[in-house]
């Protein structure tokens, strides 16, 4: 069965559906580490804390979960994903969140002076993970890839990159997906998630799917890494419900891989 099931996952790898180098795979594919969750999923609030979003005037959300140095974000305002003039209301708000500490600076500083001549509002949630519920967690820096922007740091100790790196980490608060859309956007915004966030994808997008906030996306851009990344066990086929789920509740899934550089 094991041997069966490395077939599949080495297919998977070969066709570019998972960002797994040939060198990583005798690492990355055997279930020989395992991280547990920090918490459970919460997709609706249970502690009845969370506040919903009472903004009117809609707008353009991006989200932004793996943000590193900014790229994506000034990708999103140089109209990689979509035209910002567009944007309802003509304006934007953006919320960037990275767990690894190394970005806290540069990321500020994209957000203090975000390109483009369309204004709009940012938020960063420097050292902070992206997960599917509130808690404190360890984070396994990747200390090696310089060129590609240390592109494998994980919540997960089964990522071969933070196992190159001697499993380096840092304790960070994780930030909850769900009630930042409850609380940050409206019906009337078009709502961008990207998330690349090594691994954990596996563990937020089947809550994401259980979620009433789910709803409010339009359009999520996900990085789809190695299964065993994930610290919940969601095989692919619980992922595969879970984006067949969300598609049925208006949520476009394209195809998508995260520049680094």
């Amino acid at each position: 069965m094991m041997l069966a099931v490395l077939a599949f996952l080495s297919s998977l790898v070969a066709a570019g559906a998972l960002r797994v180098s040939s060198d990583q795979r005798a690492t990355a594919l055997p279930w020989v580490h395992k991280s547990a969750p920090p918490c459970q999923c919460d997709g609706a609030g249970a502690f009845n804390i969370w506040k919903s979003c009472n903004r009117t005037v809609p707008k353009c959300v991006f989200i932004d979960l793996g943000a590193a140095d900014g790229n994506t974000f000034r990708d999103f305002l140089n109209n990689t994903y979509g035209p910002v003039a567009g944007c309802p209301s003509g304006t934007w708000e953006a919320f960037l969140v990275e767990a690894n500490p190394r970005f806290n600076e540069p990321l500020q500083q994209v957000a203090s002076h975000p390109p483009g001549k369309i204004a709009g509002m940012t938020h960063v949630e420097s050292s902070t993970a992206a997960y599917m519920c509130e808690a404190t967690t360890s984070f396994y820096l990747d200390t090696t890839n310089v060129q590609t922007n240390f592109w494998g740091s994980s919540m997960s100790v089964a990522h071969p990159d933070v196992q190159k790196g001697n499993l380096t980490k840092v304790t960070v608060p994780t930030v909850n997906l769900n009630r930042m859309l409850y609380e940050h956007t409206i019906p009337g915004d078009w709502v961008i998630v990207k998330m690349d966030i090594e691994g954990s994808e596996f563990d937020v997008l089947p809550c994401l799917a259980k979620s009433p906030a789910a709803s409010l996306i339009d359009r999520l851009y996900m990085e789809q890494h190695d299964p065993s990344w994930g610290m919940s066990g969601t095989t692919l086929a619980e992922m595969e419900a879970a984006k067949a789920e969300l598609k049925q509740r208006g949520v476009d899934i394209p195809p998508y891989f995260s520049q680094t550089l």
